[in-house]
This record gives C-alpha cells, structure tokens and sequence, in this order.
C-alpha cells in the first residue's frame, strides 16, 4: 500500500518531476560545484517543508523528483531553490559575500510535471539519465 504524508488536516502525496537550466545552457555543473548543489537542493528544499525524492545533475541541466505539500506552490519552492542556491553558488565559488542576488547562474524558466501513478518509472528516468541522453544524442546523429 503506498505511503501518504499528513499535515493536519490532510492525507497527501503530491510529487512532481522537475527540469532546470543554467542561462544559456552553459556546462556550468561539474565537480565541487555539482556536490555542493545536491546538499543545498536537499536543504532549500527542507526549508519549504519539501523534499527531494530523487536527483541528478547533469553538466547543462538538473533534474528532480520533489515531493511538495498542498500548502505549497510548486513555482515557489521550484523558486526558492533556484534563488538561493543561485546565491549560495555565488558565495561559495564566485568570490561574492554580500550584496549579490545570483540572478545569473539559472534560467528563468524550468519544466514540471504531476509524477501520478508513474513514480517508479520517473524515478529510473532520473536516475539514469546519462544513458538517456547519449541515447537521444546517437539518435540524433543517426538522422
């Protein structure tokens, strides 16, 4: 039987599959940079009484499966994250402590989608995600 979560007044399992982008899809995601995002996506989203199911980052793209309450927007926790981990990047790897918003890392856009009855496969998606691109790019040149 699946497990539901529970705030007062409500039983609830709402999660969503989400895709977001640095500007200009630069491979901007490598090496300590893509360990401290996991930490601070995990954190951010605590914050806002979420949490992240599963993850990935890729070098040009992150993807998430996130678990989010009704109470919640999913535009506002997506938001939260992407400003204060833009932030947070800003201080830890551009050498800016104060005075700085870190509208320059993301994108202004990113993808999301109800995950349903369809977790289990979401959640392979998202974990093997390397695979699934180098698919999709021999595809592509296959035409």
């Amino acid at each position: 039987m699946k497990e539901y979560q529970s705030l007062s007044h409500t039983r609830w399992d709402c999660k969503y599959h989400v895709v977001f982008i640095p500007k200009r899809r630069k491979k901007a995601i490598f090496g300590a940079l893509r360990k401290h995002l996991g930490e601070i996506f995990r954190e951010l989203a605590l914050q806002r009484e979420s949490k992240v199911v599963e993850g990935h980052l890729m070098t040009d793209h992150v993807h998430m499966c996130l678990s989010v309450p009704p109470k919640h927007s999913v535009s506002h926790v997506v938001g939260y994250i992407k400003g204060k981990s833009a932030i947070s990047i800003a201080r830890q790897f551009g050498g800016r402590q104060r005075n700085f918003t870190g509208e320059v890392f993301w994108a202004r856009g990113y993808f999301v989608s109800t995950v349903g009855l369809d977790e289990e496969m979401v959640r392979a998606y998202i974990r093997n995600q390397e695979l699934e691109d180098e698919r999709y790019d021999q595809m592509k040149l296959g035409l």
